[in-house]
């Protein structure tokens, strides 16, 4: 593997998760929902976002600086999955199945429109 393409993906993925926990510590603490808007935002805007470059067809050092880098740390399959079985096990399922439904039904459409922007 090329060093170059360690450093783009080292170095966007840096990026990806300063602006992570920024948004989520933000959004966490500013709402009050049961859903935790923070996770759940990153996640769209990341779908959206990846959307956009591939459906782009953008230049492999791109990708791997925004999309395998940057996306990668921005969004967080780990922590979608840890509030999902906080959920499960403080019963809260009608909740859960609502940031289920939220998270991947609209993490699809979010990266198709995405695709769509992308392609143009």
């Amino acid at each position: 593997m090329v060093i170059t393409n360690l450093l783009l993906v080292g170095i966007g993925g840096f990026f990806g998760a300063i602006a992570r926990f920024s948004i989520s510590k933000h959004l966490n603490n500013k709402t009050k929902y049961p859903i935790p808007m923070g996770t759940l935002t990153v996640n769209l805007l990341g779908s959206f976002l990846l959307g956009i470059l591939i459906g782009a067809k953008a230049d492999v050092m791109l990708v791997l600086l925004f999309g395998t880098g940057f996306m990668g740390a921005f969004t967080t399959f780990s922590t979608l999955k840890f509030e999902m079985t906080e959920m499960y096990v403080n019963k809260n399922k009608k909740i859960l199945l609502l940031y289920t439904v939220l998270t991947y039904g609209l993490g699809i459409i979010f990266a198709y429109f995405g695709y769509l922007i992308g392609s143009y």
